[in-house]
């Protein structure tokens, strides 16, 4: 008997999406009346045929995924991987069976518990009790199966209090805990997750990454969609790498991890953002100048800061703060502590700021900067720029800090210990 669960054969996915054609100044009566027969008459075809019927006076095709194909064995962990718009999310959709591919086929041996948005699977005027049984229900399982793990499942959620309240009236982060506590606990063979775990409080997604390993090691089978490398590589054997629609690569989570880092490197980078009377740009490089928003912790990386002004500026000073993904500041560089001295910017400056190594923990990270003008505050940036750092072996042992945990920097230190008996003194490490 073969262990192949999931077998997705040739796989396209075509949006048709409409544009709205610029209105000319002057507009005859006759071209207008033509123009509107003619969307109402496709309008009507779409709706005799089944079709949905699209707004717009024109048309375009969009493919979100051509021709896709892969297999996934049972127990496999896969990770789905590429940058937003790449089809990641389209192509569990129709694993789910939440929508329906263009072409190919689809074959799936196996229960599925999906998560890919908030409420997904929900009922909003049911409560929380009667959706846990519906959802059980859905993925074929007994009532008195899901009586079995219904207190388990309300535990893990900690939603308790509103149990029997309609889930439409619950917050995202609410939502989120019941849905994957249902989709953990119900021991579906195959589970398929969007990264919707971001909108959970950093204990909770703490709490979901911690029954993942407990899935996979215990068997099942897990698609996991996400931006973070290090989750990725940390809970998945192999990965799947989409980009524009298309199958890029398909191997070992690492190797194509690796590859999507160095098609980073290579993708176009972000446009400059106007603040006042000033415009920043920033990105990250290699030490060789190769542009990239991700890197592995130990790697040395360059901050580079393009600041072009529309007036001189004498005494200036800039700042740079990283956050996390909470929002919360790691790390804050700024002239004023290591450059004091007054320096002056006429039209534009190029400011580098190098790591010798990178010191955050694998996770993501995003900017925001400010300028100064003799100590006043003159322009700032929110959410300019991004950084992934993905976990490597970093002190040679295969462990790592907790980013929640023991905190979000990783630094590597000369440790001396030393045994004292009496006057004797042993070193046990040097």
């Amino acid at each position: 008997m073969s262990d192949i669960v999931i077998k997705a054969e040739k796989i396209d996915k075509k949006y048709t999406i409409g544009h709205q054609s610029e209105r000319e100044s002057y507009t005859a009566l006759r071209d207008v009346l033509a123009k509107n027969a003619a969307s109402i008459w496709r309008k009507t075809k779409d709706l005799l045929r089944g079709n949905p019927v699209i707004q717009g006076d024109n048309l375009e095709e969009v493919w979100a995924l051509k021709d896709v194909s892969f297999e996934v064995r049972k127990g496999e962990a896969v990770g789905i991987i590429g940058r937003n718009g790449a089809g990641k999310s389209t192509l569990l959709k129709i694993l789910s069976r939440i929508t329906e591919p263009s072409s190919g086929r689809v074959t799936i041996n196996g229960r599925v518990a999906s998560l890919l948005e908030v409420g997904t699977g929900f009922h909003p005027e049911l409560t929380g009790r009667e959706n846990i049984y519906l959802n059980g229900t859905i993925m074929g399982m007994t009532r008195a199966e899901i009586k079995q793990k219904f207190d388990e499942i309300v535990a893990f959620a900690e939603v308790e209090k509103y149990l029997d309240t309609p889930v439409k009236r619950y917050s995202s982060g609410m939502s989120v805990r019941l849905a994957f506590a249902v989709a953990a606990h119900l021991d579906p063979e195959i589970m398929m997750i969007d990264e919707v775990l971001a909108v959970g409080d950093a204990q909770f997604q703490k709490k979901c990454f911690g029954k993942m390993s407990d899935v996979v090691k215990g068997g099942r089978t897990i698609l996991f969609v996400s931006h973070n490398m290090a989750a990725v590589q940390r809970f998945c054997h192999s990965a799947i790498m989409l980009q524009s629609g298309c199958l890029s690569e398909v191997g070992i989570a690492q190797e194509v991890i690796a590859s999507y880092m160095t098609f980073l490197e290579e993708y176009p980078k972000k446009g400059p953002i106007k603040s006042g009377l000033a415009e920043l740009e920033i990105y990250m490089e290699t030490m060789n100048g190769n542009q990239r928003d991700t890197f592995n912790i130990g790697e040395p990386i360059r901050f580079i800061l393009i600041l072009n002004v529309d007036r001189p500026i004498h005494s200036a000073a800039i700042g740079l703060g990283i956050l996390d993904s909470m929002g919360e500041r790691v790390v804050t560089h700024h002239t004023m502590f290591q450059h004091p001295e007054p320096w002056g910017v006429n039209k534009s400056v190029r400011i580098a700021i190098e790591w010798s190594e990178c010191i955050l923990c694998a996770g993501s990270y995003r900017f925001v900067s400010a300028l100064f003008e003799s100590g006043q505050m003159i322009a700032v940036w929110q959410d300019i720029g991004a950084l992934t750092v993905v976990g490597t072996d970093y002190f040679g042992t295969g462990k790592l800090p907790d980013p929640q945990v023991q905190g979000k920097v990783v630094t590597k230190a000369k440790w001396h210990i030393k045994e004292r008996t009496g006057a004797t003194i042993r070193v046990i490490k040097e």
